[in-house]
């Protein structure tokens, strides 16, 4: 009976496996050209290997196939894309996509490649609705659009030790997605590091994140994510932007240091959490929060500028450049602002009160936070815990140099 069982199972995994379309592993330096090889991956997904070497395209290169994994041998495998008609290096896209909307490649995968362009190509990578897509170790650099750009690519999408660089648009540009993971990756001057919109469930951290012409992460129309462990640095704009219907958002734990206008500004946020992160060197403000974000929470952060101990500043009160100088900015509510708890802060060294609002709010309480050297660019006896009204605010607890007494 036991071996009959055994038989029976036997035929049917073999009878599966006749059934299933094949695989293949294609190596691009037996073929003409890096199209050719793709091409060569049946219909059931494939390896396809690039041999170092410098390959340069005028034409996007077509990835139509699930379960196909692109490697190549690190930098030394080259692709540069002298496209002049802003068309990206790669396309990763279901060929039925014109007809089918729905049409979807499930697992296709890169890694171990370089990805460069000009600033009349588009960008390095544009995927549509490709599940599970996985980028490792790729790195995107000088394209016109985005390095990576993801367009429905809404299951479980990844990317992983990779370096996104000198791009015109987005280092990483999201539209919709979930279950979104962004690991281990350096972006450094492309105009925003990474934008994700209408999607959920992002997981970004340990990132580093450098030298941006405009803003560093940001985030609109997604809920339930964390933004954890970056070192966000001189971005020109905003380092974090929660914006259109934001909510359920933890963000902590990074470091959040030179910044020409803000830390992070809670543009249309809800339910959120900052927590342990340390803001240092913001010009304009550390956080802001708008008419528009309601119920949210600021607790256990560092406010601070240069300061480093024995009555010292690492860097001049005055100088040519704004990022050469010192500077250190709070926490600023805009009239109407709903809803939030600012406790167990410190807040040193300040050109700005420790946290004011520019208008009347409401529901606010603003308690047990630590206030030093605030308030530096302010006319003397300015209070640093300043606020438009003494209705619908509790401020309380808190160790205020700028009083006579702890408020």
């Amino acid at each position: 009976m036991k071996t009959l069982l055994s038989l029976l199972l036997t035929s049917a995994f073999v009878l599966q496996a006749q059934t299933l379309p094949p695989v293949a592993s294609v190596d691009a330096g037996k073929h003409p050209n890096l199209q050719a090889a793709l091409d060569a991956v049946p219909e059931g997904g494939g390896l396809v290997s690039i041999p170092p070497g410098r390959y340069v395209i005028t034409q996007p290169l077509r990835v139509r196939t699930a379960e196909t994994r692109i490697v190549g041998s690190g930098a030394a495998t080259h692709i540069v894309n002298e496209n002049t008609q802003g068309e990206a290096a790669f396309i990763l896209r279901p060929p039925t996509r014109d007809t089918d909307a729905k049409a979807q490649l499930w697992r296709v995968q890169m890694a171990d490649l370089r990805i460069s362009g000009t600033p009349r190509s588009g960008d390095g990578v544009f995927a549509e609705g490709i599940q599970e897509i996985y980028f490792e170790g790729v790195s995107i650099d000088h394209h016109g659009g985005h390095g990576i750009h993801m367009v429905d690519c809404t299951e479980d999408p990844r990317v992983a030790d990779c370096i996104l660089t000198y791009n015109k648009k987005s280092g990483i540009e999201i539209h919709g997605g979930h279950d979104i993971v962004v690991n281990a990756c350096h972006f450094e001057e492309n105009q925003d590091a990474l934008r994700c919109m209408d999607a959920f469930n992002l997981c970004m951290n340990g990132n580093n994140i450098d030298d941006h012409l405009g803003n560093g992460i940001i985030i609109e129309n997604t809920y339930g994510s964390v933004v954890s462990g970056n070192m966000i640095e001189e971005c020109n704009g905003t380092a974090i932007i929660l914006d259109r219907d934001c909510y359920g958002i933890t963000l902590s734990a990074n470091v959040i240091a030179h910044h020409l206008q803000g830390g992070i500004d809670l543009r249309d946020a809800c339910g959120c959490t900052l927590s342990a992160n340390t803001f240092v060197l913001v010009h304009q403000f550390s956080v802001r929060v708008s008419a528009d974000s309601e119920r949210n929470t600021v607790s256990g952060n560092t406010f601070t500028n240069s300061f480093i101990g024995a009555g010292k500043n690492k860097r001049p009160d005055a100088g040519k450049e704004p990022m050469a100088i010192d500077i250190g900015t709070g926490v600023k509510l805009e009239a109407g602002a709903n809803g939030l708890v600012l406790s167990g802060n410190t807040f040193s060294g300040l050109s700005t009160a420790a946290a004011w609002s520019e208008g009347e709010v409401k529901n606010v309480l603003v308690t047990s936070n630590l206030c030093l050297d605030c308030g530096r660019s302010l006319p003397k006896g300015s209070p640093w815990l300043a606020f438009a009204q003494k209705t619908g605010i509790l401020i309380k607890d808190n160790m205020d140099e700028s009083s006579a007494s702890s408020q």
